[in-house]
């Protein structure tokens, strides 16, 4: 939990902290854009390969490399003279943090099965969901005490602590003969990253760029020779019979509508918090802890119910309940009362999350084999990743030229959708275990 908590931290610390940085070493706009998008391009194209190479050498000493890693970015970030400097930090860091999020969630696959596995998931998705919603209070808190630079700083804590905690623990068992895939990931990192970072460039560039046109005709034929490649490597790094588990194609469906929606509303509320509702980047970040505090207190509860009922009837209503503390947000207005025009809807989205997350994760990852845990992670931490990275490419088509009030309600709305999507497919495609006529939704072999 240590370990994937300072990953999705790092992610959502930044957006409070985006003006400062601008203040101290210039750049603009530009500068925001990719000291955001550098750590996420990196993070997204890089997970597959990194739970590939969980599986093969390890979780455990893949994932002390990913914590050392992460750890010497972080003190870069933090030092960085200039704005090149960050961004090529943040990129480093990314490609460090990628390290780390297959590997632990595969530990806990290793360690518990059954309705315990769903309650150890819970607890991990209970932290490290916790941390993506409390980053903006942790980043206002630093930037308005402190300074910016403390944001990557105070990383090297939780990650001395997790390391010293993972020189005690055992290194499970690995499949024998497994190799790395290298020229898949080679073309996993092409195939990922070219389409994203047109994606983003596109956006002040324009769909003809140069740049934008030897991305996307580099970055298309690499994911589908990656598909290929998959397919007929004796080794691959994401087998594709994974997704003849139907939890795991419909999961990974859902959360692709589900995350793109959290990465857009948090994206969106915690800027229209500041920039129309006037408040200090401090009191920003706070409007969102009642949903880290009900996630902390009670994803584990609801990592255990989907255990022992299945995680359908949890992963559709939980979306919807969300969606509409989302639509209960479209009270706001000038001026923000942020106790009857917020909060209500910060409170019911906070219950229908946790009510979703645990019960997705153990869905996803109960259909795979143990010895697949690494890169059936990867792959459902990659495409939440890169659905929230496209997602907030298009907050500039959803709310306009500038972020006002009816831009804010038409996020809301756009997000609420996109949860209650996630709900449906849930609802339509999920299988409990038990009543899936007595067999099992895992694959029947790890390849």
């Amino acid at each position: 939990m240590l370990a994937s908590l300072v990953t999705f931290l790092d992610g959502a610390i930044i957006n409070v902290a985006l003006p400062a940085m601008v203040r101290d070493l210039g750049g603009g706009l530009t500068l925001q854009q990719w000291v955001v998008d550098a750590y996420l391009i990196t993070l997204g194209s890089l997970m597959l390969a990194a739970g590939s190479l969980s599986d093969v050498f390890g979780r455990k000493r893949i994932l002390r490399l990913g914590l050392l890693g992460f750890g010497a970015t972080s003190l870069l970030c933090a030092l960085a003279p200039t704005g090149a400097v960050l961004i090529l930090a943040r990129a480093l860091q990314g490609a460090t943090g990628a390290l780390l999020v297959p590997g632990s969630l595969a530990l806990i696959l290793s360690f518990f099965s059954g309705p315990e596995q769903a309650k150890a998931i819970g607890a991990w998705t209970g932290w490290t969901g916790g941390a993506f919603i409390a980053g903006p209070l942790v980043g206002g808190l630093l930037v308005d005490t402190v300074g910016w630079r403390w944001i990557f700083g105070i990383n090297v804590l939780p990650i001395a602590l997790t390391l010293t905690l993972l020189a005690r623990m055992e290194e499970p068992a690995r499949p024998e003969g497994a190799r790395v895939d290298v020229l898949g990931a080679v073309l996993a990192c092409l195939g990922l990253g070219g389409p994203v970072y047109a994606l983003i460039e596109q956006g002040s560039v324009g769909w003809t760029h140069p740049t934008v046109l030897a991305s996307l005709g580099v970055g298309v034929p690499a994911f589908l020779a990656f598909l290929w490649q998959e397919r007929r490597s004796s080794h691959p790094m994401m087998p594709l019979g994974l997704f003849r588990a139907r939890n795991f194609w419909v999961g990974n469906l859902a959360t692709t509508s589900i995350y793109g929606a959290l990465a857009l509303s948090e994206f969106v509320i915690t800027l229209f918090l500041q920039q129309v509702g006037g408040l200090r980047a401090t009191l920003a970040g706070l409007a969102l802890l009642p949903t880290t505090i009900i996630m902390l207190l009670f994803s584990s509860v609801f990592g255990g119910l989907a255990g022992r009922f299945g995680p359908r009837l949890f992963m559709a209503v939980g979306p919807c309940v969300a969606g509409a503390g989302f639509l209960l947000m479209l009270r706001a207005g000038t001026p923000l009362d942020f106790w009857t025009q917020m909060l209500p809807g910060v409170l019911v989205f906070g219950v229908g999350l946790t009510t979703t997350v645990a019960p997705l994760t153990a869905a996803v990852l109960g259909s795979v084999h143990k010895e697949q845990a690494g890169i059936g992670s990867a792959i459902n931490n990659a495409i939440a990743r890169v659905a929230g990275l496209i997602a907030i490419a298009f907050t500039g088509l959803i709310v306009g030229p500038r972020l006002d009030v009816a831009g804010f309600h038409r996020v809301m709305i756009v997000s609420a959708v996109m949860l209650v999507l996630g709900g449906v497919i849930s609802a339509l495609g999920i299988l409990n275990p038990r009543r899936a006529g007595g067999r099992s939704t895992r694959p029947r072999s790890p390849g």
